[in-house]
């Protein structure tokens, strides 16, 4: 049997970090997907709203580096939970389970406008332009193109 599931969409709010009595992290979120087509009448995309949770590291994870607006590409399992509400009547309801939470977008700006700017704009310290080639390491091609391979 095969229960995975990949969503990536923006979090409609900040996610919510709870523990159990244990003291096991667990952090809801919902994700908005827009769908891939529009509706019968070529106007606008409809959008779902995604409930998830993620568990222990990942759900501390997403509580600490994801909030409103950012993207998120969400992988892990859909669980169908049954429940009974206050009226007594029974309901169902789907949320993924998360295994794996990866950053959609790149680190914003001040702007909040959620741009996918370039590493070294957006303030990702793990990236550095590479160093410009010393002008020795260049060599002029005669315009005779019959010796290259391609």
């Amino acid at each position: 049997m095969l229960n995975h599931i990949v969503i990536m969409g923006r979090l409609t709010r900040d996610p919510e970090l709870r523990r159990t009595g244990s003291g096991v992290a667990v952090a809801s979120f919902t994700v908005a997907v827009d769908r891939d087509f529009g509706n019968k009448d070529g106007g606008e995309k409809e959008t779902d709203f995604i409930d998830c949770v993620a568990w222990r590291q990942t759900g501390e994870f997403v509580s600490k580096y994801f909030t409103k607006g950012r993207m998120a590409v969400v992988s892990g399992r859909l669980q169908i939970r049954s429940w009974t509400d206050k009226d007594g009547n029974k309901r169902r309801s789907a949320e993924v389970v998360a295994d794996n939470v990866y950053f959609g977008d790149s680190k914003r700006d001040g702007d909040g406008a959620g741009s996918f700017a370039a590493p070294a704009a957006s303030g990702f310290s793990g990236y550095s332009a590479p160093a410009a080639a010393p002008a020795s390491d260049f060599a002029m091609l005669d315009d005779d193109d019959a010796q290259l391979p391609f």
